[in-house]
């Protein structure tokens, strides 16, 4: 709307402009999440140790902020169109699509690649965590696939992976927390356990769901979201919470509810009844927080370090409830292969 305004402005010298795009509007022309495809191969030893790992990414750019007037859409539109700058992924160890593709874990031996995609028929650009949330969401699924294979913990699996003790440390305390495994669950019920360190230099965050699957419809309810984070040193213990808490209800959403629906005559995501979003019955009914301060530790900000982990621990806990692993986001029952 900005550009909007500017370009409309220079033809009417000394007249205040004002542009405002009504919702529809916005929601056809603004920029979607990235497209994203992981697949992984990995493998365990005979005695149960992580060995080789190959993981690849398919994604379109991230990193599309306005750095030059061709990325506005106005100044491609004009009869002297604007070129845009280039898409250039973001370098790791921070990256865009291939955040948090290296798993923390010990492995024998590690191959990422990433195929960045440049043509799309969507603008794309970033959403919060960026690229973390599909690749925790593929590396904890797999974890959690390997340790059933091996007829593993999940959990203990992960542990006997992970050497820094700040790591380890919030894993243990929502392993604690959550009553970890919950045996003899009822029918439809399932737990799920993820972790992941944002960026792999940033906040530690474990995390684990319970919930239901409706068997007809394939609904899911929330019952109880356990979460332990380490941040660094403290600053605001209720700005942290408020953080997770946001992250975890926004991860929710995404997981279970939101996608872009297109078919060829366009987008039909223009709306709130063609766009869905997590309501106030699907709020997890419990949630708990566990915040793990480091005093004089450098501080590793909380913004983002939920997204990834509460997604893969509802992945891991649908399957736990369901026995089958649904790998198409968002979870619902439609949307996977038959």
């Amino acid at each position: 709307a900005a550009a909007d305004a500017a370009l409309i402005a220079m033809r009417l010298a000394g007249t205040p402009v004002r542009v405002q795009w009504m919702r529809e509007q916005e929601n056809l022309w603004e920029p979607y999440s990235s497209a994203m495809l992981t697949e992984v191969q990995a493998s365990l030893d005979a005695q149960g140790r992580l060995q080789d790992w190959a993981y690849e990414l398919w994604t379109t750019p991230h990193n599309e902020r306005i750095v030059n007037a061709g990325r506005l859409i106005p100044a491609r539109l004009l009869a002297r169109p604007f070129v845009s700058a280039p898409s250039i992924p973001i370098a790791q160890p921070e990256g865009d699509g291939d955040r948090n593709a290296v798993p923390l874990y010990t492995l024998a031996s590690t191959r990422i690649d990433m195929n960045f995609v440049t043509r799309m028929p969507f603008r794309t650009s970033a959403m919060r965590s960026l690229g973390a949330h599909i690749n925790i969401f593929a590396i904890e699924a797999c974890i959690d696939e390997l340790a059933a294979r091996a007829g593993a913990d999940p959990v203990a699996l992960r542990l006997a992976h992970l050497s820094d003790p700040r790591a380890r440390a919030v894993v243990e305390r929502v392993r604690d927390a959550s009553g970890w495994p919950h045996k003899g669950q009822e029918p439809g019920a399932g737990i799920g356990f993820a972790f992941a360190r944002y960026k792999n230099i940033m906040g530690y965050c474990a995390i684990a769901v319970l919930l239901r699957v409706h068997p007809q419809t394939g609904e899911v309810q929330l019952d109880r979201v356990v979460t332990a984070v380490d941040v660094g040193q403290i600053v605001n213990p209720d700005g942290l919470r408020n953080q997770v808490e946001g992250g975890i209800v926004q991860s929710a959403s995404w997981t279970l509810f939101e996608k872009v629906g297109y078919d060829p005559g366009g987008v039909r995501s223009y709306d709130w009844s063609g766009y869905p979003i997590l309501r106030f019955p699907q709020l997890p009914r419990q949630v708990e927080v566990h915040l793990l301060d480091q005093p004089g530790q450098p501080f590793l900000g909380a913004a983002e370090i939920v997204q990834g982990p509460m997604a893969a621990a509802i992945g891991n806990a649908v399957a736990n409830a369901t026995g089958r692993r649904w790998l198409n986001l968002p979870l619902t029952r439609s949307e996977q292969p038959a």
